[in-house]
């Protein structure tokens, strides 16, 4: 990076550009196989999770430097691909990575076009290598970089129907205090399969809230996750009780889309006066993340790498710290996507905690050659060039992509 001795408006303003060519694009699709034991329910005690998939990008250059990037699976693995070899690789070849922000901000939408988020991803990889400093460096324009990000468990799948093979809601006490164990001091879980189903109301659901906050003590954080699943009412019979056990923050509590959406968020966060608000996971882009900032109709915004590419993320982030909004992304997917989210966090100056999906997949450590894990419920930001981690060979061979849905009917995965 040459000298500035003005505050950088962007992470490339002021870096020299080198001379390099885009010879090829490429996207492997990875797959795990869940065990029956490593299997949860999605919603519905009908619907189950039975595999996991990874969309890794890699970027080839003229320079013998290669990029890789992970996208969001659920834009659909195979119609992202055929993107990424009918628009996106045409649209690339021999151009230069460092005109980033033309080639790939704000290009990302829900579906195929969805691979540009881990062009983009890879793109930033190729840069840093080429300037020989990590990505968080390039980003953090005019903030300390944060290189230890708290981590939050992220799990919580269990089921309220009976005699089910998944765990019950008890099941989080014993959940929780295992994460605690290892070192988490944050934990987000959900309202559960079959909740609305089987019409469980907030009278029967708060005693189990009321347990796990005695089981786990005052000091560990709380998250509640609703995956827009509850109706405002529900909403609001549940705020005081989430006010009262001091939770974290209340995720996605109602529908994010329709014309009385953002109105109803704002009505929300007015019921909780210390309980955040968050949302906007799997926004792509700025204009769709606009009026939510604008209207502080949230406390915390969740887009991520993977929704919307680096370079999309950080305008959105730096849009909503204007507004003195946090910046949690969305951490689901895998390695590729939570090592780009790490790069992320380290270079904005509004990152509070990142998700740790606890569910099983080898797919969230096993893609590099260099240890990269949460330790003690911290996650420490690879230090070197680009995103500071080199993929292993044999991916492909080890974890052959599994074509289908990775939700399932019941009867379907036995």
């Amino acid at each position: 990076m040459t000298s500035n001795p003005l505050p950088r408006l962007h992470p490339l303003d002021g870096v020299a550009r080198e001379d390099i060519r885009i010879t090829d694009v490429k996207v492997t699709l990875l797959s795990y196989l869940l065990k029956p034991e490593e299997q949860w329910p999605d919603g519905d005690e009908h619907v189950v999770i039975w595999q996991t998939t990874t969309v890794l990008v890699q970027v080839y250059t003229d320079a013998g430097i290669v990029g890789f990037g992970g996208g969001s699976r659920y834009n659909g693995p195979e119609a992202m691909k055929r993107c990424a070899e009918a628009v996106v690789r045409p649209a690339l070849l021999g151009k230069n990575p460092f005109d980033v922000e033309h080639l790939t901000a704000d290009k990302c939408a829900r579906g195929p076009r969805g691979i540009w988020a881990a062009v983009d991803a890879a793109l930033w990889d190729i840069i840093g290598k080429a300037k020989g400093v990590p990505v968080y460096r390039l980003l953090a324009t005019d903030c300390e970089p944060m290189t230890r990000i708290r981590v939050y468990a992220s799990g919580g799948e269990y089921s309220w129907a009976p005699r089910s093979r998944f765990p019950g809601p008890d099941h989080l006490i014993e959940e929780a205090l295992g994460y605690k164990a290892q070192g988490y001091t944050a934990f987000k879980f959900r309202l559960g399969a079959g909740f609305n189903r089987m019409g469980i109301t907030m009278k029967q659901y708060i005693p189990y809230l009321e347990r796990l906050r005695a089981a786990v003590g005052p000091d560990m954080d709380l998250i509640q996750e609703a995956n827009c699943r509850l109706s405002v009412e529900q909403v609001l019979e549940l705020a005081p009780a989430l006010e009262e056990l001091g939770f974290l923050w209340f995720e996605e509590p109602i529908a994010k889309r329709g014309e009385d959406a953002i109105d109803s968020y704002v009505r929300i966060k007015e019921a909780l006066p210390t309980v955040k608000v968050s949302g906007a996971e799997t926004t792509p882009n700025r204009q769709e993340l606009a009026e939510w900032v604008d209207r502080g109709a949230l406390d915390i915004v969740q887009h991520g790498s993977d929704d919307a590419g680096i370079t999309e993320a950080w305008h959105m982030a730096r849009m909503a710290a204007q507004q003195g909004i946090l910046c949690c992304p969305h951490n689901w997917q895998c390695g590729a996507v939570t090592v780009a989210n790490a790069h992320l966090m380290a270079g904005i100056p509004n990152a509070f905690l990142l998700e740790s999906n606890m569910t099983p997949n080898p797919l969230k450590e096993g893609l590099f050659n260099e240890p990269f894990k949460v330790v003690d419920g911290y996650l420490q930001v690879p230090d070197l060039p680009g995103l500071g981690v080199t993929l292993r060979e044999g991916l492909e061979e080890q974890y052959p992509y599994i074509p289908g849905h990775w939700n399932k009917m019941a009867w379907e995965v036995g």
